[in-house]
């Protein structure tokens, strides 16, 4: 019964990177998976179901995948670097464009909106781990938002798997920017002490957005 449950979760990811949420059915998911569609209702209830479990089931175990790599990041850079790694092999596997597809069907089905939340959440998780970490002592730490600068970067790395599909050099673009700016940050902490007390201080004056 484990298989069979297996076989359909692993033919619901394999039919959204496919034919995509709108051509995801009992019918497609049952042919990826080599079993019959009446299957699908037995083990699950509903294509709803599924789906929903192949999201978390796929997204906890991509998260796992990187866990180690992500606890080793010791700069910003080196998070941008790893997020181009991860993005070129999630992109190439279709896993970036399956995350994709389900926040594109969540818009209209809330049954799907919070599975496809929660998966994003735990990648979420794992970068503002790092982020913590990363400018806990940094200069800009007074005005840093870890948990709002890791939402910001998942919803950015799952965009350009939309956006690199009209414009592929405007994605390198946008990633080449956030490169630029890890830099800045980088910059900023290798400030001299006196220099980096003037700023914070000017920082933690400034009124917060």
């Amino acid at each position: 019964m484990a298989a069979t449950r297996q076989k359909l979760i692993d033919g619901a990811l394999a039919a959204i990177r496919s034919h995509g949420i709108a051509g995801t059915s009992a019918r497609t998911i049952a042919a990826a998976a080599g079993v019959n569609q009446a299957l699908v209702f037995y083990h699950f209830g509903s294509v709803d179901a599924l789906l929903a479990e192949a999201c978390r089931d796929a997204t906890a175990a991509r998260v796992a995948v990187y866990r180690a790599r992500f606890a080793q990041v010791r700069s910003l850079g080196e998070l941008l670097d790893l997020g181009r790694v991860l993005h070129e092999q999630e992109r190439a596997e279709g896993n970036v464009a399956v995350l994709a597809q389900l926040l594109a069907g969540a818009q209209t089905d809330e049954r799907l909106a919070e599975p496809t939340a929660a998966a994003l959440r735990l990648w979420t998780a794992e970068i503002e781990t790092v982020l913590h970490r990363l400018l806990r002592d940094s200069p800009v730490a007074p005005i840093a938002d870890p948990a709002g600068l890791a939402r910001a970067i998942s919803a950015a790395f799952v965009g350009l798997e939309l956006f690199e599909g009209v414009d592929p050099a405007g994605g390198r673009d946008a990633l080449d920017a956030l490169e630029r700016l890890a830099v800045l940050v980088e910059v900023l902490d290798d400030l001299g002490p006196l220099a980096r007390r003037a700023l914070r201080t000017h920082l933690r004056t400034r009124p917060r957005p």
